[in-house]
């Protein structure tokens, strides 16, 4: 029987246990994939610890973004896919699949065929991280080679999304990290410039860096007291994407810079995407189109085997990394 990870309480890594799982058929608009690799996300370690958007209904898998060979259909499912290399994208609830395994059953409406220059681990790392980028910075902010952008977590997969997307646009990409010790790694992934917010006065770092004119479009996954500071240093008329809640501090509204500004300070998901059938499409081809032909580059941190699963998500929840973790499945 195939081997599955599955937790049965909240807590860290360590609540993540190795178990058997009879394979399962397909159901209706179903699919069975033998995994080859998962990529890791916060999302994840989110849903273990209980400070997920939906809480874990236990015992629960868990896994969003995988890539691998399509084994079986379910009913009303295209046959001919059986056999294709296809990736997962993000969309679903964990509660009712889990893509961390050897097997997993799957919704056929979140396949995504990823190009052929690309490995495995790099399927397995693509679409979290360039679709939500690409629906906050593209589809809803509609960046432009004028605007300057502040992309916090950046050293993370998706921070590193938003960097080559900002730049494909033509735009300047102001990374925001904690410390300096990621400084020349984000710069020679192409971040214009860097901001060590524990280190330097962000505001002012903002200010000369854009001529006081402030960052037109900002993208925040990690929420609490710092988005008073990100709206100080956003432009007249700004946008604020939060679109993850990391911070363990309530989030306060920026009333005092919204009002002088006319801020838009908005949450946002990879869901409000995914929902939406032609965003979803348009998202896709964007992202298919500049892997394919080399315009973006996959950037793994680090690959761990199935076995050490645990230890990936504890290197996940250190933030040593820079880029993807990906666990391989034999």
């Amino acid at each position: 029987m195939p081997k599955i990870v599955r937790f049965h309480a909240l807590g860290g890594p360590e609540v993540l246990k190795f178990e058997q799982e009879a394979t399962r058929q397909p159901s209706p608009g179903e699919v069975r994939l033998r995994i080859q690799a998962v990529g890791l996300n916060r999302a994840e370690s989110m849903y273990y610890h209980g400070h997920y958007l939906e809480h874990a209904e236990l015992p629960s898998r868990l896994g969003y973004e995988a890539a691998g060979i399509v084994e079986a259909v379910g009913p009303s499912v295209d046959p001919a896919l059986v056999g294709k290399a296809v990736a997962t994208v993000p969309g679903f609830s964990q509660n009712k699949y889990g893509l961390l395994g050897e097997e997993a059953i799957v919704p056929a409406s979140v396949l995504a065929e990823y190009p052929g220059n690309l490995s495995p681990a790099e399927g397995a790392a693509i679409w979290m991280q360039y679709t939500t980028a690409w629906g906050a910075l593209v589809h809803f902010g509609k960046v432009t080679k004028a605007d300057f952008v502040v992309i916090t977590a950046a050293s993370s997969s998706v921070g590193l999304a938003a960097i080559q997307i900002v730049k494909d646009a033509g735009a300047i990409a102001i990374a925001a990290t904690r410390t300096s010790a990621k400084r020349d790694e984000l710069l020679s992934l192409k971040a214009d410039h860097v901001i060590a917010t524990e280190e330097e006065d962000f505001v002012s770092k903002v200010n000369e860096i854009t001529a006081g004119q402030g960052a037109r479009l900002t993208f925040d996954p990690v929420g609490g007291p710092f988005v008073e500071t990100l709206a100080d240093a956003a432009a007249h008329q700004g946008i604020i994407f939060e679109y993850g809640r990391l911070s363990p501090e309530p989030t306060p509204f920026p009333l005092g810079p919204a009002l002088r500004k006319g801020l838009t300070v908005r949450g946002y998901t990879l869901h409000e995407i995914t929902g939406d059938a032609e965003a979803y499409r348009a998202g896709k081809k964007y992202i298919y189109d500049r892997l394919a032909n080399g315009r973006f580059k996959v950037k793994i941190a680090k690959t761990f085997p199935f076995a050490q699963t645990v230890e990936a998500y504890k290197y996940l929840e250190s933030n040593a990394q820079v880029g993807k973790v990906v666990i391989t499945v034999p």
